[in-house]
């Protein structure tokens, strides 16, 4: 089954968001996700409050090996507030908090723990078999039922054969960001992660959201390195079962190998509009 493609916007916006200063953000509408161009997708406000984690006392030698994004509600695409604390810090690791707030009301939370690097001497160990190579170039696709003009578009996406948003079962897909996440402001290895951690469950589409409601309450990224270049690839799939949840797990790689893996608890419940 070949995915349906569709044109790019004429012309996308210069970055995910603006800097206003003393933690201010201008959302532009290429953070916006695929139910509604008023919200945004989770990818763009987890790799912003990321980044305020990252700049937060930054320690040589230390590096944000896992973080966990809780999503309260709908991040709107609007100006948004960032703010980060330390809760713990020691010799060899810290943990922090961030919250993001829109009109005064948060909107996400997030905690994240930063630890010393390990040993050189430590060994590589390579527990999953490599992701498939990088397809070439593919037109942009899209996804049934979705806004596409957001961050859909934002991010270009590259599937296996035949496959895209709309093929059920475990799926892969590498992305990476056509726009900076700040304007001006170089991305990181971790902002990039973030902001493709969140498509996760969206690439390995199992249950039916067009009958159901399904939508993922957090994400946790872990890594256990940096990854390395723009292109990320995510191996996805879905567990769920009758009177439970649905948990979405994928295995994050860039073109030298696996980095670490992205775990969403997934709310299943019965139609009746987005939270």
């Amino acid at each position: 089954m070949n995915p349906e493609l569709v044109p790019l916007p004429d012309a996308l916006p210069a970055a995910f968001y603006h800097d206003l200063g003393g933690g201010r953000f201008e959302s532009t509408p290429a953070t916006a996700g695929p139910w509604s161009a008023k919200s945004q997708h989770a990818g763009p406000p987890s790799a912003l409050i990321g980044r305020a984690l990252e700049h937060h006392g930054p320690r040589p030698g230390m590096r944000i090996a896992r973080v966990t994004v809780e999503l309260l509600r709908p991040v709107p695409v609007a100006d948004l507030r960032v703010e980060v604390r330390t809760v713990r810090s020691g010799g060899s690791v810290e943990i922090l908090e961030g919250e993001i707030t829109a009109d005064e009301v948060p909107v996400l939370l997030a905690r994240a723990w930063r630890l010393v690097t390990s040993p050189e001497d430590t060994p590589a160990l390579r527990p999953v078999p490599p992701a498939p190579a990088l397809p070439g170039a593919q037109p942009p696709h899209t996804m049934a039922g979705a806004h596409l003009d957001g961050y859909i578009a934002a991010m270009e996406w590259r599937f296996e054969d035949g496959a895209g948003f709309d093929t059920l079962g475990p799926g892969t897909a590498w992305a990476r960001q056509r726009v900076p996440l700040v304007a001006g402001s170089p991305d990181s290895p971790l902002t990039r992660a973030l902001t493709v951690a969140d498509s996760s469950w969206a690439v390995g589409f199992e249950l039916d959201h067009h009958r159901n409601l399904v939508i993922n309450t957090d994400v946790t990224l872990a890594l256990h390195r940096d990854p390395v270049g723009e292109w990320l690839c995510l191996r996805s799939h879905t567990a769920a079962d009758p009177d439970g949840s649905g948990l979405a797990v994928g295995q994050l790689d860039d073109a030298t190998g696996g980095c670490g893996q992205v775990m969403q608890t997934l709310l299943i419940t019965e139609p009746r509009g987005r939270p």
